[in-house]
């Protein structure tokens, strides 16, 4: 019964947001809420929604501090000398504008940060987009496939809980899936292409004035809040930041709000500019960070009524036994709709183990079942469970169901791929 409750609730959810009947937030806060009644939890609703928004608590606030601080920097002028290099190198091409994009998210994902990517990829590349007249959306869209397959990177999240769930070591799980890593980067980058010649039918290409773009920059509305002077200060900021959480120096959420304190003091000490700058990314600020905490009250309704380890485990037991030698290749398929509807904490710890019990009765060993847990991450990432796209959506300004109507079947096409490869080598048993 709770499976059923559980499915039914992440079916409506789905149908209302991509359908637009609901915005993502209102949905977030009252679905989980009517299920929640449904299934007789009214009483302990309140604390398993409580203790959701404490777990995406740092999450919300790490995300409103690095919107805050990306917003300094970009305001300041810091990604102007980039987005200028790509435009003279790109001449105006959606095509290698696309490409362009592909290629940044790629190199930045090497961080295993999602909302670093994001923040860094669109904040480089979203005025071109602009510039150009290419859709704002089909950067996000490169952006999450991007960090998508970049996600089974070892200090990325995924592989480490697998690795840490079945007592594996990394030669055992990540290295042998480098090659199915490899063909969901030349697929991200395949569809970059197809989604650049369609936006270069659209718009064509344009040719553009680097002396007029500089005049029209230099005469911009906001020209004053530029700070040249600054740029080698500010690249420095910037640099030591993602430095710092790379090798974790300190707590993601610390980190931002140290690094925000300093770059408003250093690029806009008067008082009356710090108030003006934060006001100007308060709207943007609000919508993501409000979003993450109520996918909060959605998680933890959806874990602690147990309708997750419910759905689960009624994946799990209609597996037919004839099917039993196929386990590892079953693992791959389903760990795309699991991923979708759980959080990566709850798949990884709570259900993966539960899939490597029950493959080692077929003689399946548990780092091909990890494997194979790995291969759904490009859908995983386009869940309305996973904080940083609510941000990644927010700095393009495009709504969330869009997102998922546009680019779930290329997620669903990357996922597809990566499995084909690790059949193909022998990374996962068929």
């Amino acid at each position: 019964m709770l499976a059923i409750l559980g499915f039914l609730m992440i079916i409506t959810f789905m149908i209302l947001i991509m359908t637009k009947r609901l915005p993502a937030m209102i949905a977030l806060i009252v679905i989980p809420v009517v299920f929640a009644l449904i299934g007789g939890f009214g009483k302990e609703m309140g604390p398993m929604a409580l203790e959701g928004i404490k777990s995406v608590a740092p999450t919300g606030i790490m995300i409103l501090f690095a919107i805050l601080f990306f917003g300094i920097m970009i305001d300041a002028g810091v990604f102007d000398p980039i987005i200028s290099t790509i435009l003279k190198v790109v001449k105006g091409d959606p095509v290698k504008i696309a490409i362009g994009t592909a290629v940044l998210a790629l190199l930045i994902s090497l961080d295993g940060d999602g909302t670093t990517t994001y923040m860094i990829t669109i904040s480089a590349m979203l005025p071109l987009y602009k510039r150009i007249g290419m859709k704002p959306l089909i950067l996000a869209g490169i952006a999450v496939s991007a960090s998508g397959v970049m996600n089974l990177l070892p200090w990325g999240g995924p592989t480490a809980r697998a690795m840490t769930a079945l007592h594996l070591e990394m030669s055992d799980v990540f290295t042998p899936v480098i090659p199915s890593m490899a063909g969901g980067i030349i697929f991200v980058l395949f569809m970059a292409y197809f989604l650049g010649r369609k936006e270069r039918k659209r718009v064509g290409i344009l040719q553009i004035d680097y002396n007029t773009m500089a005049m029209t920059a230099a005469t911009s509305e906001d020209a004053y809040l530029k700070r040249p002077k600054l740029i080698l200060i500010n690249y420095l900021i910037t640099i030591t930041l993602l430095v710092a959480l790379i090798n974790e120096v300190l707590p993601t959420t610390v980190l931002f709000m140290l690094g925000f304190a300093l770059a408003i003091t250093i690029n806009y000490p008067k008082l009356s500019d710090q108030k003006e700058r934060i006001a100007n990314y308060a709207d943007n600020a609000l919508s993501v960070v409000s979003m993450v905490f109520a996918a909060g009250i959605f998680t933890g309704i959806l874990t602690g009524t147990k309708m997750v380890d419910a759905m689960a485990n009624s994946m799990i037991s209609y597996i037919p036994d004839v099917l039993g030698s196929h386990f590892a290749l079953i693992t791959a398929i389903i760990s795309a709709p699991l991923t979708f509807f759980m959080s990566n904490d709850a798949f990884y710890y709570g259900v993966l183990p539960l899939l490597a019990k029950a493959a080692s009765v077929y003689g399946i060993d548990p780092e091909f079942l990890a494997r194979a847990s790995l291969l759904g991450q490009p859908v995983h990432l386009l869940s309305p469970l996973v904080p940083s796209t609510y941000l990644l959506v927010g700095m393009v300004g495009e709504d969330f169901g869009d997102l998922q109507r546009a680019f779930l079947k290329w997620a669903c096409g990357s996922t597809l791929v990566m499995m084909a490869v690790a059949i193909l080598l022998s990374i996962i048993p068929f």
